[in-house]
């Protein structure tokens, strides 16, 4: 018995594993490079809302073209890569077909993975075709211009490729069983691959076992290549679209995060027992920065909405200031914010787990003052969100440091403030001149 392909295999196996296991850990790490937040209030409500919204694609739907087509993928991705223990335990043993001892249900399940295979690569089609040929506006941002772009299409053609990889090789395998070639026993049924089986009717058992072969090998090599490339795809959401859902905040949309610091400071303020002059633990440790400036200021959920960004663009698509041709965009936000966070991790690992001050941040060296005082915290970016990401708490966090910090606020609401402090109220009138108009 030949092992050799075994071995081969088994290493292949060992190195993709080892270097998407290493991966894995420099994401938990970079994640964790956030400030702490409490997730855990409300565990029924945040169950729920994986299970409808990442595993169930409940939000998807709301555009039925798009929304259906990703259902397809998705499906397709997940039940199809139940095929994939078996072709690696067929990869480690040196078996053919390992399950086929489940006879009737064998063959359902080899059916059922043949009609999403041709699903998914009509769903990848339509995928591109809407990308490329008929450019929707979404697609034709800004942000999503150069890597972006090409990722988006990347993904596509791998996934095309997988599929034709997987029929192609049960339409040899097919074949070879109508032949009765060794060990190709005839387990499975063909609807799809039995046709383009047709086309290798009459090729000698020899190019039928190199087609089935070589067709074997590229895909889990595609697969494993797929798997390690996902750190560096938008893709990633395929295993962070579940944490993020469950993580997300579940308060009302519209409740705004209360900044304990500031919470801290005006309880400071207004309690009459404290002695300001004191020598306390609040004086003599300053409070830290209010709002945020950098990744470091983030806490680790929204650098985990960031990593879990699709770049769908349903976001800025449904976002009023960027309709109105405002250089707000929250997907933007989401991609800087994780543009950021890559220039941060490497800068680690450059440096021996140290990050070394590198004299750049968040704040206008990727987004904007401009863009954070564009946006009318409406909230539809995270309503309309498939993922349940919040760019509002980034944009919010941001706009409190201008604020608070750098007292960089837009003159139009410095005035408003002004005029609370002074006349307790947003108008430049005094008090007494209230009542002005009830005298006409």
């Amino acid at each position: 018995m030949n092992l050799l392909p075994n071995i081969l295999f088994c290493l292949l196996l060992i190195i993709a594993v080892g270097f998407f296991t290493t991966n894995v850990r420099k994401l938990i790490r970079n994640i964790r490079l956030g400030k702490s937040e409490d997730t855990s209030d409300n565990r029924p409500q945040r169950w729920k809302n994986m299970f409808q919204i990442a595993l169930g694609q409940g939000k998807m739907t709301i555009r039925p073209v798009a929304g259906i087509l990703h259902i397809l993928v998705y499906l397709g991705f997940i039940i199809i890569n139940l095929e994939m223990l078996e072709i690696i335990l067929d990869g480690i043993f040196g078996t053919h077909r390992l399950f086929s001892f489940l006879g009737s249900f064998y063959n359902v399940l080899i059916g059922s993975f043949e009609i999403l295979a041709f699903l998914v690569i009509i769903s990848v089609t339509v995928f591109w075709i809407r990308r490329n040929i008929f450019k929707i506006n979404r697609f034709q941002k800004e942000e999503l211009r150069n890597w972006a772009k090409r990722d988006g299409n990347i993904i596509l053609y791998i996934e095309a490729i997988l599929m034709f990889l997987f029929l192609t090789m049960n339409a040899a395998d097919f074949r070879l069983q109508q032949l009765e070639v060794e060990p190709y026993l005839q387990a499975g049924i063909f609807p799809i691959s039995q046709w383009i089986s047709q086309l290798m009717y009459h090729f000698p058992q020899s190019a039928l076992i190199a087609i089935e072969r070589t067709c074997w090998w590229l895909h889990i090599i595609g697969v494993l290549c797929f798997l390690n490339y996902l750190y560096y795809s938008k893709h990633l959401h395929i295993i962070l679209a579940f944490p993020n859902t469950f993580f997300a905040s579940t308060r009302p949309q519209g409740a705004l995060k209360v900044n304990q610091t500031v919470l801290k400071e005006v309880k400071l303020m207004l309690d009459p027992t404290i002695d300001p002059f004191a020598t306390t633990e609040e004086n003599v440790n300053p409070p830290e920065k209010f709002g945020a400036s950098d990744v470091f200021d983030l806490t680790w959920v929204q650098l985990l909405n960031a990593y879990t960004c699709t770049e769908c663009g349903r976001c800025t698509d449904e976002c009023p200031a960027n309709l109105t041709g405002k250089k707000l965009s929250p997907r933007s936000i989401m991609m800087k914010t994780r543009d950021r966070l890559e220039e941060v991790s490497k800068n680690i690992d450059s440096n021996k787990g140290i990050f070394k001050e590198d004299n750049k941040q968040l704040l206008n060296d990727y987004i904007t003052p401009e863009e954070l005082w564009a946006c009318t915290s409406c909230n539809a970016c995270v309503e309309a969100c498939p993922v349940s990401i919040n760019p509002l708490s980034i944009i919010m966090d941001m706009r409190q440091y201008l604020v608070m910090e750098q007292s960089a606020a837009p003159q139009e609401l410095n005035s408003m403030m002004s005029n609370i402090e002074n006349n307790g109220a947003p108008w430049a009138y005094s008090r007494s001149d209230r009542m002005n108009w009830a005298e006409e």
